[in-house]
This record gives C-alpha cells, structure tokens and sequence, in this order.
C-alpha cells in the first residue's frame, strides 16, 4: 500500500477549484488531467482522487481514502464516521427553506402540511422535528428548485448562495436549515505515518488561511509616539522598529487582523503614524 496521504475531493464545480487553489497556494500541485479520477500531486507526498462530493464521506469512513475536503453539509447528511478536523472558510453556504412567492408566510407555523422536496432528508427532517414542523418531505436528487414550479412540492430544501435561482423560479427563502462551508475530513484512525502527513498537510492550510486573514503594515512614526504605537498593533508578538534616515523618526512594521484591520487604522492615526503602506501575506507561519 503507498505511503502517500490520499484525499479525496469534489471532481467539479466551484468546490473542486477552491480546494485545488488551496493546495496551490500550500505548494502542492494537484490539477486534474482530462478523464483521470486520481493524480500524485507535485512537491508532496499526496494522491488526490476527484470524485463526486456526496462519496466523500463514504470514502474517508470506508478508509478508500484518508483525508477529504468537501461541504460540512454534506458531511452531516451522510452522518458517517469521520473527523471534521477544521474548517477552511471557502464555499459558503445555507441550506435553506423556500416557498412560491404566492404562499403566505410568516413563521414556521405556516409550513405545517406542506410538502418539501430535497436532496438533505436528514438534516430536513431534523430540522422540522426540532422545530415542531408538521410537513412531509420527498426526496430527489438534484433541479431542487423547479419541484414547486411542477407541481412535485409546495416548496423545497436546497443549498442556496446568492439567492438567484431561487428568483429565476418563482421562489422566496423563508428560513434557513444550516450554515455551512468546506471542511477537510479524516478517517477515524490513521497509520501514523498518515497521519503525520496529515499534520503537516494541515500547517500549510492553516498558514495558508491566518495570511488570507491578516495584512502586513509599514507605517512612519515618531519616535515619540513608538510605544503608543506599539500598544494599539495586535502584532505576532511585537511590531518592528527601524530608524529612518530622518532624524526622530523610526519604520514600523506589524500583522493586522483583518476582521480589526480599519479600527486599529484609526488608532494609528490619531497616535501620529504617517505614510502607512499595507500589503496582503501569502502565508503566514506560526
């Protein structure tokens, strides 16, 4: 059996891209060739195999795979037996509750004896049984949306990201199931040797994620103001002091997170900092 960590992840769409991107930007290659379902990715030891998402779970749990990297709501409709070790903060999404535009609604209340198609009975059935929703559900297996518009169902459970095939289909969301966005998934145990390339697979993402969430600031300060300066920076530990060639005054270089970034702009600011430049980080390591 090979040595090399075995992924599995999504073979197309938007999910498959975002994942392939991610582990470009961790310094793996792993593009996938024309009708080929698995490749030995470049400059790591890993075999990716692009299947379809709903097997990924499957795959992990049944060990065909050690690691996967696919939607958290699918990991919770299939309930198999698998890790959901972190979550990567692309693909997001909702599942979400959708009605005709005619159908009068208020609250959840007015969903009793209705009829929902989706590909999510799980999570739906949980959903309405948590919420004392009287509704049946039918399942099927993709064009979700178009089941009112046919007559199949009254309204409909799907994923939802921008809303507009809901519109495009005479469609309005009511309420929403679950939130959710891409994860990486392992099996329950691994060998150690897979499961130490899983750690280190797992450093380079999250590096790869603390930069796309942080900003690198140089910024002019007087000398004066460097300690007050120094307080207002959330660094790694602390900022960089260097002198400038004009005399009193000294470069400060510093990480800001992104979530903060404008309000500590501010600070700096009003404690005398000029001449701020701020560039993004291509990774960023602990």
């Amino acid at each position: 059996m090979s040595n090399r960590l075995r992924l599995a992840i999504q073979s197309s769409g938007r999910l498959s891209e975002a994942t392939t991107d991610l582990l470009s930007a961790c310094g793996i290659k792993a593009s996938k060739p024309d009708r080929k379902l698995r490749v030995v990715a470049e400059h790591f030891d890993l075999e990716v195999l692009f299947v379809r998402d709903d097997d990924i779970p499957g795959y992990v749990a049944d060990g065909v795979a050690d690691a996967g990297i696919v939607g958290e709501n699918v990991v919770l409709e299939k309930a198999r037996d698998v890790q959901v070790l972190d979550q990567l903060g692309f693909a997001k999404c909702r599942l979400s509750l959708a009605v005709q535009k005619s159908h009068p609604y208020e609250s959840l209340e007015d969903l009793n004896g209705l009829h929902f198609a989706t590909s999510y009975p799980v999570l739906l059935g949980r959903y309405f049984e948590e919420k004392g929703v009287d509704a049946s559900i039918h399942q099927i297996s993709g064009s979700v949306e178009i089941a009112p518009g046919i007559g199949l169902a009254d309204g409909i459970c799907d994923i939802v990201s921008s809303g507009s095939t809901l519109i495009s289909n005479g469609l309005k969301e009511v309420d929403v199931v679950l939130r959710s966005e891409a994860v990486l998934i392992a099996g329950a145990e691994l060998e150690p040797e897979k499961s130490a390339l899983l750690d280190r697979l797992r450093f380079r993402i999250q590096s790869v994620q603390r930069a796309s969430n942080h900003r690198y600031i140089l910024m002019n300060v007087p000398n004066e103001s460097i300690d007050e300066v120094s307080g207002i920076l959330p660094g790694m530990r602390a900022p960089t002091v260097m002198p400038l060639a004009e005399e009193g005054w000294s470069s400060v270089h510093s990480v800001i997170p992104e979530n903060s970034f404008w309000d500590v702009i501010d600070s700096l600011k009003d404690a005398g900092a000029e001449g701020m430049l701020v560039v993004p980080i291509e990774k960023l390591v602990l």
